[in-house]
């Protein structure tokens, strides 16, 4: 089965069409159109008569229903290949009603499958995007991230409510200018090796030396190992929120031989593609063994249904739903830009047309809830307020950066600001690209982050605010008033950071720097039989704790 061809089918029916235009609706050459068309008629698709002539229109007769054909070898495919391999095909450009019809047969494959044979289960899982990184220190998206959580571990773990719990470290002693902490003995790596003290501190010191996350990690001036399994951590000046930096993904350990990582978490990889990316259960894992053996993630199109299914449930459809906090979405004032948002009286009106509009929200991006009070889940802010001011001169339009995932909420910003008399140029960018879109010499003057927070959102703030990643950590150290209210982190009592996240926020919405605009829910379909449904990193399942509840 050819894309090429069943786009063809799609736009071009039986008739007169120049050859130059047929290049152009398939997006090549005139060379290579002539050699796929001498093809196609040669399998017996159609006939094309070239036209005589410089400007004569050709003429192509169809003689085979491609869609027809290839909807039924495509199902055939279904019942006989491995998703991997049919899952591909959902990329094709089908009339909706196929491509409903293909979606069906394909969702009966999805979901947990127990081969009685050998004992196996697996549970297959729909993905829209390919798997950007497995590195802990570069996974800046949720799903990378999610990944990294499953196969690695931290010293710690930290819950949604900021209490501190052993994972890779049974134990430690805490002060205020030192921690101590004590390693589990026997923790294997996914190579068979031994975790020692060595391990961790090489991948502590990779991570507080990488530009994204130096500036997170500098009241940290030494990290020794005392024994094979001790280690002490020095930071004179103070440093309170130590452990809950330690519990954080980038700070996942790993061993790195010949340019590979090897974790020691619940799964390890098998295989990772674009197509494709398989988990299977660590047997030596030092807690308790995952009951799913294998976890395959599949590329699929993106009006896919993500409901996580067991095949055994699919025919009778039966499922409960799990909500899940998909994080907020805030528009950021590139204050630092040397244009007509630099202007505090510029800003503020940019801040009421948002304010003013922001109810509208919910129209552009149907899972966001629109926020007027803070980034903060559960927290009230005094509302910053601005009665209707007199537009301000802008003599050029305002630039807004935006990528796909925000595309709803940019849009809505663009309409918000026109009806406001700003006028606005959207520049798109890929999602890959705005991730690295971190510099200091930005080239727009607002945009609309998503965020997600890890689980406690009173670090996750600050780590917003503050690492190398994040597209307002350039504008906070930049500005004495926010850098100096970053400074007070590592002297301030982990217990009262909920007032200093606050606080901040509080100028930033003063400032119009950063306003917020909508919290995200999303609602997670399950079937009936899969059990112990929990929540991880980033509002992700623990596929560890998962299994499935037999029907019999």
């Amino acid at each position: 089965m050819e894309k090429i061809l069943l786009a063809l089918w799609r736009t071009v029916p039986s008739g007169n069409i120049k050859q130059t235009q047929l290049a152009n609706k398939l997006g090549l050459s005139t060379k290579q159109t002539a050699r796929l068309l001498r093809k196609w008629s040669d399998e017996g698709w159609f006939t094309f008569i070239s036209g005589q002539g410089r400007g004569n229109a050709s003429h192509l007769q169809w003689h085979q229903h491609v869609e027809e054909v290839y909807e039924q070898q495509l199902l055939q495919l279904i019942e006989e290949k491995s998703i991997e391999t049919v899952s591909k095909y959902l990329l094709f450009d089908w009339s909706p009603e196929v491509k409903q019809r293909i979606l069906h047969q394909i969702r009966a494959n999805f979901g947990y499958v127990q081969n009685s044979m050998g004992n196996t289960d697996k549970l297959i899982i729909p993905r829209q995007y390919p798997l950007l990184t497995l590195h802990p220190l570069e996974a800046a998206d949720i799903q990378s991230a999610n990944m990294v959580a499953t196969i690695y571990n931290r010293l710690v773990f930290v819950d949604a409510s900021g209490v501190v719990y052993p994972e890779l470290a049974h134990s430690w002693d805490l002060t205020a200018t030192d921690l101590r902490l004590y390693l589990r003995k026997e923790v294997r790596f996914h190579d068979g090796s031994y975790l020692s003290a060595n391990d961790v501190i090489d991948c502590l010191n990779r991570l507080r030396t990488d530009s994204s996350y130096v500036d997170l990690w500098q009241p940290i001036t030494e990290i020794v190992a005392i024994s094979p399994y001790i280690i002490d951590i020095s930071f004179p000046s103070g440093c309170s929120y130590c452990l809950q930096m330690l519990g954080m993904i980038n700070a996942s350990i790993y061993k790195e031989n010949a340019q590979q990582l090897t974790g020691s978490g619940s799964f390890f990889i098998v295989e990772n593609h674009e197509l494709k990316t398989t988990l299977q259960a660590f047997g030596d894992y030092f807690q308790e063994r995952p009951l799913i053996d294998i976890v395959e993630f599949i590329q699929v199109s993106e009006d896919y249904d993500f409901t996580y299914r067991s095949t055994v449930q699919y025919l009778e459809g039966k499922t409960f739903q799990v909500e899940s906090d998909s994080g907020f979405g805030v528009v950021i004032l590139n204050a630092l830009r040397n244009s007509p948002i630099n202007q505090q009286e510029v800003r503020d009106y940019v801040h009421y047309a948002i304010a003013k509009h922001r109810h509208k929200i919910e129209l552009f991006h149907t899972r966001a809830l629109a926020n007027q009070t803070s980034c903060l889940i559960g927290q009230q802010q005094q509302i910053v307020s601005f009665s209707c001011p007199v537009r301000p001169q802008i003599d050029q339009p305002l630039i807004i950066k935006a990528a796909n995932y925000t595309s709803g909420a940019t849009l809505w910003l663009k309409e918000a600001l026109e009806s406001e008399g700003i006028a606005v140029e959207i520049q798109w960018m890929s999602f890959q690209d705005k991730l690295l879109d971190t510099t200091e010499d930005q080239t727009a003057d607002l945009f609309v982050h998503g965020e997600v927070f890890e689980l406690d959102q009173n670090f996750s703030f600050f780590y917003f605010l503050s690492n190398g990643s994040s597209p307002i950590a350039t504008i906070m150290k930049s500005q004495p008033q926010f850098a100096n209210y970053l400074q007070q982190y590592a002297q301030t009592p982990f217990e009262e950071w909920t007032a200093l996240n606050l606080k901040i926020e509080q100028q930033l919405m003063a400032s119009s720097i950063m306003i917020p605009l909508y919290y995200e829910k999303r609602q997670i379909p399950f079937a009936m039989d899969l059990m112990n449904i929990t929540l991880s990193h980033f509002g992700y399942i623990n596929f560890s704790k998962l299994w499935v509840r037999p029907t019999s």
